[in-house]
């Protein structure tokens, strides 16, 4: 038979929900017959794995680690926040977020069978969620923020500023971590989201039978208030709320910024 593929590892993998070796194995004793590989797992008593594989992973632990100018966050999922917590979940995003750090992204592939070998441990569906890295370059500086909750990080946080110091990007972290904003500025937002808010704004305005000569600027107001909500330079500084992030930077820079928190 001809060799087997990374492919077909994969695939048989995503089906099941196995480990990497063992999709391997699989398929070698099965020549290669997809069908004939998912039985064997079966018979080897791996199929629980399967089932494991459809169930949704909406708890999980996030994990933050800086090097020098690199940072990075990963999310590990689980389906529980019992197995989250767990010091061997907890101690293993740890580990991958360190690795993505070091070494990349594409690293986190080297540790998979020991992501799989802790599902079956818990018997429940672990997988590696959202993954950020972000480098800070000449005259930059990077922070990070990691707000714990039962002893497990739930939302983390990096910032890269230019033209501040390692003070003013913490302040901006934690501006992130509370406030969550989906856009650097207003330019990052997509026009089409732009517009769609734009006329349910209007249709709103119109039902509660605004004036029509008030109209443009009821939208424009309430535009901006929406603006404000999801984009970091426009949102409040959490320690004065009367200033907004692109004044509390005055001359400095937010080149870049990554989130994850737990959940879908």
């Amino acid at each position: 038979m001809s060799p087997v593929t990374a492919q077909e590892v994969q695939a048989l993998r995503r089906a099941t929900g196995v480990g990497m070796m063992d999709a391997k194995r699989a398929l070698e004793a099965s020549s290669g017959d997809f069908d004939k590989a998912v039985q064997w797992l079966r018979e080897q008593g791996l199929a629980r794995a399967a089932a494991r594989a459809d169930r949704v992973a909406t708890e999980g632990a996030v994990a933050v680690v800086r090097e020098g100018p690199v940072a990075a966050i990963v999310e590990l999922r689980s389906e529980t926040d019992f197995v989250a917590k767990s010091a061997e979940f907890v101690n293993l995003a740890d580990e991958l977020a360190a690795l993505v750090a070091a070494r990349g992204e594409a690293a986190l592939a080297e540790r998979q069978d020991e992501i799989d070998r802790l599902g079956a441990i818990f018997k429940e569906n672990i997988s590696v969620g959202r993954v950020a890295r972000l480098e800070a370059g000449e005259g930059e500086v990077i922070d990070t923020y990691l707000h714990q909750q039962a002893g497990r990080g739930v939302n983390g946080v990096i910032v890269v500023l230019a033209g501040g110091d390692q003070a003013l990007a913490h302040e901006v972290a934690l501006n992130v971590a509370f406030s969550r904003p989906a856009y650097l500025r207003r330019e990052d937002v997509p026009p089409d989201e732009v517009e769609a808010e734009r006329q349910t704004i209007e249709a709103i305005s119109r039902k509660e039978g605004k004036p029509e000569a008030a109209l443009p600027k009821i939208i424009e107001g309430r535009l901006n208030g929406w603006f404000r909500e999801r984009v970091l330079l426009e949102q409040p500084y959490i320690h004065d709320e009367k200033r907004s992030v692109a004044q509390l930077l005055g001359d400095a820079t937010v080149t870049r910024f990554a989130q994850v928190v737990i959940g879908p």
